[in-house]
């Protein structure tokens, strides 16, 4: 199972989890699965992390600011070079799919305006974490691919652009959010105090 994580969860673990985790062994865990390539953190929300919340992730997860750790395990994924693995019917996608239709002609864009936001919009992380895992999906069919947001698919609030997990729900990647994923990892036993 590869998961990609999202700057958010990334936030709700540090904030509402690991204060509880006094033997350390969520902390651990987490290290171990990113060790094993099983998490995988990119670059965009790792930067995200470093100036979200004062820095609160990269403090809280010492080893993502560890440069020797860092570099063992192969992480931040960059993401600069990284593409859909069908450019073109990915960026139609993008323009028929994963725009909210009723958005963009309340608020009357010209095609520059639109085409402009839309690149906003394709190098954001969350995109970047949504081609990640088409990627991965593509090089590794017998394998499970999960994308772990706190997005819900309702309430989009007035965005040009749909959700994390109603983009996902569209292409067929599996979302889960960081209680599912730590549900599923049944060989976890962590006890919060």
């Amino acid at each position: 199972m590869k998961v990609v994580i999202d700057t958010n969860s990334l936030l709700s673990l540090v904030r509402y989890y690991l204060p509880f985790d006094k033997n350390s062994i969520l902390f651990d865990f987490i290290k171990y699965k990113i060790e094993r390539g099983e998490i995988i953190i990119i670059d965009k929300v790792l930067e995200e992390c470093s100036y979200n919340s004062k820095g609160l992730v990269i403090q809280k997860l010492s080893y993502l600011k560890d440069k020797s750790f860092l570099k063992s395990v192969k992480l931040p994924f960059k993401t600069e070079t990284l593409i859909a693995p069908s450019p073109a019917k990915f960026l139609r996608q993008v323009d028929n799919q994963f725009v909210n239709t009723i958005i963009r002609r309340q608020r009357n864009l010209t095609d520059v305006e639109y085409e402009n936001q839309k690149n906003h919009f394709l190098e954001d992380a969350d995109m970047r974490l949504i081609i990640l895992c088409l990627n991965l999906i593509k090089d590794n069919q017998d394998e499970e691919v999960i994308l772990v947001t706190e997005e819900t698919e309702s309430s989009n609030d007035n965005k040009l652009f749909k959700k994390v997990p109603a983009i996902c729900k569209e292409i067929n990647i599996k979302t889960m959010s960081l209680p599912e994923l730590l549900q599923k990892y049944d060989n976890i036993e962590v006890e919060f105090k």
